[in-house]
Order: C-alpha cells, then sequence, then structure tokens
C-alpha cells in the first residue's frame, strides 16, 4: 500500500473481482488515494487512457483474474497505439492448480484461454509475478518500459498464491517515474535544417503537417514559433487539431477525409512536407493513397523509428520527441532569420460556413455553439461514428484548448468513458464529450461512475437513431431507430439523479443549440457559468 500512498498516480480505476480483493480492500483504507470502481473493465481501461490522453502522467487500471482482466483489453489497444502511458494490473489464478480447471483459470493448459499470449499482444511488456521477492522489481521495470521511448501500456498479473495479506515484501522499496524524452540526433536536425533552409532561399513552398505526436510531446509553443518565424503554413490531421489555435492566420485547417478544402489545396500546391508526430493513418492520407508525396518531397520526424517509411518513404527524417526536435530545427535554421509574413488563406476563406440541406438543425450548428462557448483550456473528446466528421470540421479551438478523437484502434465508448479519466486527471479543465447515440447506449451506463464520485463531464449526443457509419444499416434489422431514441439525452442521466437536455427542430430554432449548451455547462461543469 505505501507504494501507492505516495506515488501521485490517481486515480486507481478498476473492477471488483475475486482476485483484486486485496488491492479494493488496501485501497479503500488510503487517506490519499481516491479508488474508484467503474461499472465495467472496459470502462476502467478507457478511463486510465483518458487520464493519461493530455498528461505526461501514468493512468492505472486494475480487474480481477480471467474475464476481468479481458475486459481492459480494448483500453489497453488504444494505450498501445496511440502512445499513452498505462499500467494494468489484475489477479491471476493459483498457480499450482494450474491446468485444473479453477475459477478464472487462464493457463493456456487444457482448454483454458492463455492470458500470457493474448496480454504479450497488446503491451510493450507483460509480467505474470509468482514470487513475492519480485514485486518491487517487476513494478519499476513496467513503470520504466511504459515510458520508455514511444509510450504506451505494460500489464502486471499477480498470482492468487502471493496474494494472501500474511505475506510480505521483503525487499520494498518505491518505484520511480522516470520520464527520459527521446533525444533527437543532432546530425540528422542539422542535415534537415539545411534542406529547408535552402528550400526557403529558392522560393519554394513547405507545409507543417502536425499529428498527435505533436500533441502528445506538448509541443504547441514550439510549432506556434516555427511556423510564425519561418511562415510555414500549419494543416493538421484530425489527432493534431488544436497543436495551435485555429484563428492563426497560419492555421490553414484539417488535412483528412473529413477536413477542409483549403488543407487538401495548399498540401497539393506544397514542395516539401513536414510529418510532425505524424504516423499517416489511413483517413489521414485518404485510404493510404499512393499518389500523396508523388511531387512533394516529405521530411517525417518521429519519436517511433517504425514509423520513418511505414507508408511512404521519407527523403529526410528525424526520430525523436516531436517538441524537442522542431524545437532544434528552428534553432538550426535561425541563418535564415525571420521571414517576412505571408498570406496563405484564399480571398473566400471561410471553413465555419454551415452548406444546409434540410431545414432541420444541422449538426455543424451544435458543434459551433460548443466552439463560442468552449471556456479556456477546455476539452472535447470526440467518440467513434459520424459524428466524428462535424466535430473535426467545425470545431475551432483556441489557444489552450484540446481535441481527440478516437486513434487508430477507434473502439466505440473511448470518448464516452475517456472524457471521465481526462476531468479526473485535470479538475481545472472543462470537458465535453461529443458522442453517437451508438456508443453512448454502449458504455454511458458510466455517467453512474461519474455521478458517484462527483466528476463533472459534459456529454452532448448527437442523436440519429442509428449505427451510420455501418454501410449495410439501411434496411438491417436492428440498426435502424429505436423506441426512446428521442429522450435518450434525458431519460439516462435522470435515472442516475442528473440533469439532460436537448435541442433539435428546424434551422430557424438554431439558438436553441447555444441555450442547451449553456445550460448544460452550468448544470454539468462544475466550473461556473459559461462566458457569454
Amino acid at each position: 500500500m505505501p507504494v501507492w500512498k505516495r506515488s501521485a498516480w490517481m486515480p486507481l480505476i478498476g473492477g471488483a473481482g475475486e482476485n483484486a480483493a486485496g488491492l479494493m480492500l488496501a485501497l479503500d483504507e488510503s487517506e490519499t488515494i481516491r479508488p474508484i470502481i467503474a461499472k465495467n473493465e472496459q470502462g476502467a481501461a478507457f478511463m486510465a487512457c483518458g487520464y493519461a490522453m493530455f498528461s505526461n502522467k501514468l493512468g492505472v487500471c486494475f480487474a480481477t483474474a480471467g474475464p476481468g482482466a479481458f475486459n481492459l483489453i480494448s483500453g489497453l489497444c488504444v494505450a498501445l497505439t496511440d502512445s499513452y502511458p498505462l499500467l494494468a494490473i489484475t489477479g491471476y489464478s493459483t498457480i499450482a492448480w494450474n491446468g485444473r480447471g479453477g475459477l478464472n483459470e487462464t493457463s493456456g493448459l487444457n482448454r483454458t484461454p492463455d492470458s500470457q499470449k493474448i496480454f504479450d499482444a497488446m503491451t510493450k511488456a507483460n509480467f505474470l509475478v509468482t514470487d513475492i521477492d519480485d514485486v518491487a522489481d517487476t513494478l519499476q521495470q513496467a513503470i520504466d518500459i511504459a515510458f520508455d521511448g514511444r509510450p504506451g501500456p505494460v500489464h502486471i498479473a499477480v498470482a492468487e498464491d502471493i496474494a494472501d495479506p500474511s505475506i510480505k515484501v521483503s525487499d520494498f522499496r518505491l518505484p520511480t517515474i522516470n520520464v527520459r524524452p527521446v533525444e533527437p540526433d543532432p546530425a540528422r536536425v542539422t542535415d534537415c535544417a539545411d534542406f529547408l533552409v535552402d528550400a526557403i532561399e529558392d522560393g519554394k513552398t513547405i507545409v507543417l503537417l502536425a499529428g498527435f505526436g505533436a500533441i502528445r510531446a506538448g509541443a504547441n509553443r514550439e510549432v506556434l514559433d516555427f511556423i510564425e518565424r519561418y511562415q510555414i503554413p500549419l494543416i493538421t490531421t484530425l489527432d493534431g487539431k488544436g497543436i495551435v489555435d485555429e484563428s492563426n492566420p497560419l492555421a490553414i485547417g484539417v488535412f483528412a477525409d473529413s477536413g477542409h478544402k483549403s488543407a487538401w489545396e495548399l498540401f497539393l500546391d506544397a514542395d516539401i512536407v513536414i510529418g510532425l508526430g505524424n504516423s499517416f493513418g489511413q483517413h489521414a492520407t485518404f485510404d493510404f493513397r499512393g499518389d500523396l508525396f508523388e511531387n512533394r518531397k516529405l521530411v517525417h520526424i518521429d519519436i517511433d523509428v517504425n514509423q520513418i517509411d511505414k507508408v511512404y518513404k521519407a527523403d529526410k527524417a528525424i526520430i525523436g520527441d516531436a517538441r524537442l526536435a522542431i524545437s532544434g530545427l528552428a534553432d538550426a535554421m535561425s541563418r535564415v532569420g525571420r521571414v517576412t509574413p505571408k498570406s496563405f488563406r484564399a480571398p473566400d476563406f471561410d471553413e465555419q460556413r454551415v452548406i444546409k440541406v434540410t431545414p432541420k438543425l444541422h449538426p455543424g450548428q451544435i458543434v459551433q455553439s460548443i466552439s463560442r462557448m468552449l471556456p479556456p483550456r477546455g476539452v472535447v473528446l470526440a467518440d467513434a461514428g459520424a459524428h466524428l466528421a462535424w466535430l473535426g470540421y467545425y470545431l475551432e479551438l483556441k489557444d489552450g484548448q484540446s481535441f481527440r478523437k478516437p486513434g487508430t484502434y477507434g473502439p466505440m465508448g473511448i470518448g464516452v468513458n475517456g472524457a471521465i479519466g481526462v476531468k479526473f486527471g485535470a479538475m481545472d479543465r472543462p470537458v465535453v464529450a461529443g458522442v453517437g447515440d451508438g456508443s453512448y447506449l454502449m458504455s454511458g451506463f458510466e455517467l453512474m461512475t461519474a455521478v458517484e464520485h462527483e466528476i463533472p463531464v459534459i456529454w452532448v449526443i448527437f442523436n440519429d437513431g442509428e449505427f451510420k457509419l455501418a454501410p449495410a444499416t439501411r434496411g438491417v434489422p436492428g440498426c435502424r431507430r429505436q423506441p426512446g431514441h428521442d429522450r435518450l439525452g434525458e431519460l439516462f442521466p435522470s435515472g442516475v439523479g442528473q440533469q439532460g437536455l436537448s435541442c433539435g427542430g428546424r434551422a430557424r430554432e438554431e439558438p436553441a443549440s447555444s441555450v442547451v449548451v449553456r445550460q448544460a455547462w452550468t448544470v454539468g461543469s462544475g466550473n461556473g457559468a459559461l462566458p457569454r
């Protein structure tokens, strides 16, 4: 227990179960830790991801052996693909009974699931502790691996054989967190700087394409300095959205299959593209379009060497932390001096105009209301679904505000539940989750967890009564509008003693969306009324 008391790894989120009972009892005695028992272990893992999402903190989740442990899988996959440092601690059935078919056994013997193979496949490191004297060493090793290089999840299973309260750790010591950013190679930085300086002097067009790696590295100020110093226009993936205030004249828009025309046109005009913290995923490359770099050069900067040349061959590359790399690059290019301000926005630049095709309220109008009212340092999370396109396109972030969509793995529920973890990790940051009715129905029961622990989050539900992203939903039984959908946003919260609000109707009622968003913020944020 002292390990957790002095570590400041708050919160510990998990699921109840026999093999986790010892941990739960110990946590209940703590005066400094706030244990959170989620309604499902998947929600616990998603919350742990949210806790680590915009911080450099370690997300921690726990579960009992067998099915409880396996319920963490989706969250661990998110942490793996999205680079979140996360520690999962689970129980494990009695080693002495392996192969006998004991309760929750996952030894892989005699037709039991093999949890070690499963967790090996979705973590940076996986440990099974069977000797009490290995606990301190294993914990420290796991934490080091979670933060080393490109961050990610680690898993420790604790055999029930050593979980008896009478067993003591003989060599107990507190673990430490040693975060060491990946330093870029100075020679590579100089090489890329010379390449870019020559391009500037030759009058070539350079574009910076930022991804989530830049967000994770906290490179906001460094990116702003770089683009303003050298007048390099910025486009972002959906994952990189918000790295710079989106009203900045050099911020041209989102480059993705649901992005802005202005960003696409700028990319087409570019001679050189700097990919910063960008993995070139499917939706950010228009389904891995083969000719994307046919007539332009790529300078790729990423913390993970395996991302370089994975999709597109880099002409120049830097391996390292995005913040350190772009800062070093800016300094190495200083002989150019500050470039005279340029204009990259077309005269008719207006990415916020809603093009309506029906008289009803447009989802973009809801998003614009959120943009106008989102307080400083506000966070908006999008869950998986069609509503993500509206949020990515119409949401305009100011300096200090953040956005996150489901990453490469992209499960439904990561926004619904992850928002709770984001809020718990930064109670001073307003948090809004933009979710579909499908993802909310799938995992919205964790609203009860938020109510129980007084974690103020606002969920905005884009309720169209169907799973819109599934191309075969038309006419498929069970995928169309269901009874009760019309009042989904009201009935679910009221069932747990909270307030649900709704808006809709025709376009002339659009101000109602602003009124409802304002009401929701006042009721649910815990941070006071929304500014006008």
